[in-house]
């Protein structure tokens, strides 16, 4: 299970076959588009930066506190959409043709019928 397979982005992800399935790494997309663009807002406004993310956390403890439909949860949701537009191309990792071909591939290994560890235990002995 240690076996990754690296997809080829602007920004690489790799993917981990789990007991269940896959695991995407995205930690360097993250690192790189995501928390840079952040320290950068927050290196030109420090003060405004804090106040957002302060805001942020106040509306998120008042959504969850009055539920789905309340203005907190709506406001939370519309300002959650356009922090992720702005430093994280809305949520969206790039792939080039290399890199969905390179998805194809592993999704490919990652999916192909594989002998159960008993079944393997079996035929042995």
């Amino acid at each position: 299970m240690n076996q990754h397979y690296t997809i080829t982005a602007p920004i690489p992800v790799t993917l981990r076959p789990t007991p269940n399935g896959a695991d995407i790494d995205a930690s360097t997309w993250l690192l790189r588009a995501v928390f840079l663009d952040l320290f950068t807002e927050a290196a030109e406004d420090p003060e405004g930066f804090g106040e957002e993310f302060a805001d942020m956390h106040q509306l998120a403890l008042s959504a969850q506190h009055h539920g789905r439909d309340s203005h907190a949860r709506h406001e939370f949701d519309d300002r959650m959409e356009k922090l992720l537009k702005r430093v994280a191309n809305d949520g969206r990792i790039e792939l080039t043709t290399t890199g969905i071909q390179q998805m194809r591939d592993a999704t490919a290994e990652l999916t192909a019928p594989r002998p159960v560890p008993s079944q393997r235990e079996a035929g042995a002995a």
